[in-house]
Formats: structure tokens, sequence, C-alpha cells
């Protein structure tokens, strides 16, 4: 049995998986910003302690960390729960509640050990039982997360601080998968009816917390104010200055760029793209900026037998034949959505992880070409030479200028014959909206919480079923691709397990299954004053913030 004792390093699989490491394989687009900025304000002297508030577009939907698989959702949480494991400032995977965790014999799972004298908010000791109580409620069938334990087939208390993952195969890459796996107190959740997460509902859990991280929650106000408040008995050494964090969502960009400028807030993201030239020539603010490890793409209706928002089309799907959807990807010209929307800020994508992550297809680098009479003569090929109509699904507060995008795609679609009814809606509803069919093509962006090829492959390509394909709100299906997934998630040989990754790229190329956009930008605005880690998921740590 080989041992990783983990304290401080940033590495968790054996050497034997070492080609599968999290956080190391950025392309300097992704890694630079995070780790100068790390460098920046890990080792400033810390500051007297201040009160900070920050602002984004998006507000946290509920503060239960199994409720909601979404980044602002488990982004905000990880500032007050925490996991087996975490991410550092590098990306690398390092001990939180387990100390160390080790691979157990013939590949049957992962030993965790765990930190002793951790103690919740409401001052409750943690132990085995409270792992085992998240992991049962984090894969129940009430929980939006139960995908992340979709290779696990047991979990195992050995003793009080000693817990196995027990796995249907070798998973050498378990360990990062579970980063965002929030840890509850078992008896403050039995005790307040919180035994289940309520995803599409509210209980006890929905507006209250009590976790084990640097930050507890003092005042929630949904929609208006969240304030959160350190954590006096945490058990690791604080590396903020903050005596309180207030968050307020303020769904205009350019409204919260006021706020910024007018000294309201510290802390914003993101900012107008158009006004980043703006901040920074202004005295007393900066801005950083990057590569978010998100791709934002189309997705179809490949389960619906017929449109569901067309005018003249209602006893078909269009979208069924790959012909229309390779259509849809050569009539979009990204290249002037990123010059004219995104102010160049972006990059064009042509899979569903950006390029420089682990298992990017160098094979299937190319997008289709922007080519609007090649669209066309698919389309009449496919038989709809004269178009048709259907409805769009968009967000229009979750992505950086989304709603736009989505209107800029309508407008190049209409000139190849599509006519594209724009349904934008905040974020809030939207994914109600997916989950409940009602479109024919939507806009998604995802970011792999491993940084890694397998995760869009078990999330996004999948056959959805009840632990895989939970984001893969179109139905694609492909019988090859849920065969690779499995030896995707156990191969170590880098290049055995590159081809197999390879081979799904090119499926998912071949039947247009998404159409890839562009890789989203990443744009925090401050105070000169502050100082903070940009991390390319686009989490916000407010261990790392300092207000000097």
């Amino acid at each position: 049995m080989m041992v990783l004792n983990m304290d401080k390093c940033p590495d968790t699989l054996p050497q034997a998986a070492a080609n599968h490491r999290e956080g190391v394989m950025f392309r300097t687009t992704f890694s630079a910003a995070a780790i100068a900025v790390s460098t920046t304000a890990l080792s400033a002297f810390p500051a007297a302690a201040e009160s900070f508030s920050w602002a984004g577009t998006t507000d946290p939907q509920t503060m239960d960390p199994h409720a909601v698989n979404a980044a602002p959702v488990l982004s905000f949480l990880n500032n007050i729960y925490e996991g087996l494991v975490r991410r550092g400032p590098d990306m690398g995977v390092e001990p939180s509640l387990a100390t160390s965790w080790e691979a157990l014999p013939d590949g049957a799972g992962w030993r965790f050990t765990l930190r002793e004298g951790v103690t919740f908010h409401d001052g409750a000791a943690f132990n085995a039982d409270d792992v085992i109580f998240s992991y049962e409620r984090a894969a129940s069938e009430a929980s939006d997360v139960r995908s992340w334990f979709a290779p696990v087939t047991e979990v195992v208390r050995v003793d009080d601080f000693t817990v196995d993952f027990l796995t249907a195969a070798p998973n050498p890459l378990f360990p990062g998968s579970i980063a965002n796996f929030m840890i509850l107190d078992s008896d403050w959740a039995a005790g307040n009816g919180a035994e289940l997460p309520a995803r599409d509902a509210e209980n006890f859990a929905t507006r209250n917390a009590n976790g084990t991280g640097p930050f507890s929650l003092a005042g929630r106000d949904p929609g208006i104010e969240t304030r959160l408040v350190p954590n006096e008995g945490w058990w690791d050494m604080a590396e903020h200055n903050l005596t309180e964090a207030v968050f307020t969502p303020i769904g205009n960009p350019a409204t919260g760029l006021a706020a910024l400028l007018s000294g309201e807030i510290d802390f914003i993201s993101p900012i107008p793209l158009q006004d980043v030239e703006q901040v920074e020539s202004r005295d007393g603010f900066k801005v950083l900026s990057g590569l978010e490890t998100r791709v934002i793409m189309l997705g179809f209706g490949h389960d619906h037998e017929t449109l569901k928002y067309s005018e003249e089309t209602t006893d078909a799907n269009p979208f069924l034949d790959a012909r229309v959807r390779l259509a849809v990807a050569q009539a979009i010209d990204v290249a002037t959505i990123d010059r004219v929307i995104m102010r160049d800020a972006a990059e064009p994508a042509s899979q569903l992880l950006p390029e420089g992550l682990s298992g990017w297809s160098a094979a299937h680098a190319e997008r289709p070409t922007f080519d609007a009479e090649a669209a066309k003569t698919l389309l009449a090929e496919a038989g709809y030479p004269d178009g048709f109509s259907f409805g769009l699904m968009c967000p229009n507060d979750r992505y950086i200028n989304d709603e736009a995008v989505c209107r800029a795609v309508a407008s190049m679609l209409a000139r190849v014959g599509i006519e594209a009814n724009v349904n934008a809606m905040p974020v809030r509803g939207y994914w109600d909206e997916l989950r409940s069919d009602n479109f024919d093509m939507y806009l998604l962006g995802w970011s792999p919480g491993t940084f890694d090829a397998e995760h869009p492959i078990r999330f996004l390509a999948h056959t959805p079923n009840e632990r895989l394909g939970t984001w893969n709100f179109g139905g694609f299906s492909s019988a090859r691709i849920d065969e690779l997934l499995e030896p995707i998630q156990q191969e170590i040989d880098e290049a055995a397990r590159q081809a197999m990754i390879d081979e799904v790229a090119g499926i998912l190329q071949e039947e247009v299954a998404y159409v890839p956009l562009y890789t989203e930008p990443l744009i925090w605005a401050m105070k000169e004053s502050v100082e903070v880690v940009q991390r390319p998921d686009n989490f916000f740590m407010l261990r790392w913030v300092t207000v000097n």
C-alpha cells in the first residue's frame, strides 16, 4: 500500500499516475496570473484587520453544498465548508480535512486519514461519521453533485479518523475529483431537518450553514447581502486580515463598476470588458485578467423528437441531423464575437475544455471553419433549404456578455436562414428550464473541476443517467463514449489514456454534439489596496485576501 504524506504537498496521485496530476498542465495563459498573483498576495506582510466588501453578478442560490452543482455556489461555499482535500494557489491538490490519503491494494479505492481536533462552527467535533453522512447525502437522488461519486461503490468507516472510499475499478483521479465535496456536521443536519439537500425547494441548510472552513455565515438575505466572519477556531493558519466579508450581488456589471469606483465595494468580478482601460487608468484601482478554464458552448436537444419553439417546423427536429448541427457551427463567426463582444479577451475553442488542460486533444485542435455558404449547402442537403425557426435559451447574468453573445449568434444564424427566437433569463431560473427540456438550443459554460478531459466527458458527453451525464441537458448519447469513460478514469499510461480521449474528442466533433465557441476571460477589478489570488477556475477564496 502506497502512503502519501500530504501536509502542504501539492500532488494527490501516486507517482504512477503523475501524468494526470491536476494543476500542472495549464498553459502559461492559465497559470501565470494565478501563480504570480498568489506570490504577491501570500508573501505580503499581514496588514491591520479590515472589513472587506465584494460583488458579483450572481448570488449563490443556496448555502447547501450538495444542492446545486454550479460554480457561483461552490466557489462561495468553499469559504465556509471544507472537503477532504482542497486546491492551493497553484491549483495543486492539498490536504484539508484529510491529512493524507493512500491507494488501497489492487486499485480497490482510496483510504483517507482525517484531521483530528477539527470543530464545526457551532463547536461540534468533526470525525468519520460526518464524512460518511456527507457522502450519503451528496450521493443521494436529491443531490445535484451525485455524479462526483459515480465510481464509488461503498464508503467504509475504518475508525473515528479513517475512511475508505471503495471504487468499482482503479481510479487515480479520484482524490482530486472530490476537491469540492464539502462536509456537513451530521448531527446539525439531522437536528434541523436537512438530512437531504433541497435542490428544488428549501430546507434549513438553504439559508444556514455550519462548516469547518475559514469563515462562518453571520447573515444571509438572498439576493441582497451575505455576511461572513472569520472562524476564530479554524484549524489552519489564517493568511487573510479580514474582520468580516460582505458579498452583494449586483446583476448589472456597469452598476457594480460604479460601486467600485465610488468606494462602496472593494472588489468586483466581472467588469464590462470595455471598461478595463478606464479602471486601469484610475489611481487607486487595478484589474487582474486572464483566461478562465471555462468553455462557452451551444448545446442541442438531441433527445427532442420535434422543435418546441418553432413557428413553422412543428413536426420535426432539424438538429437531430448532424449536418444541421455542423451548419450551425459553420455559420457562427467566433472571431468576430471575440473581437466585437469580448474585446479580444476570449480565445476560440474546439473542444469541451480549453487548450492546455490535461487530456486536451491536439489531434482535434481545429474548430469548424466559419463559412456561411457551406452552412447553407449543408442545410439544403439536410432538407432545409429555406431554413427554419427555433428557440435559443440563454442566461443573461451568468457568463460575461452572455445575452449579447446569444443575440450575436442569432444574427449570424439568420444569415443562413435559421431564425433563433432568443429567450434570455436570470440564471436563478435557467437551470430549471434546461432540466425541464424547455429549449431547442441552449448556451452553456463548463469549467472542468478536475482540470482534466475526463470531467466534461463524465458530465456533458456520457448518456444521462442517475449519476453520469447529469449536465448533458440535451441527452446526447454515444455508446462508444459511454464505453470509454471507465477506462479513461482508470488508465495511468499517458499515451494509452490520451488515445482514448482523442477518440472521444473525435466522436464529439464528428457528431457536433456541442458547438464550442470560446474560452471565457477572467476580469477582476479591485482597489489598489486589495491583494487576492486569481484562480483559473474563477473561484474567489477569502482566505487569501488582504486589505492593506
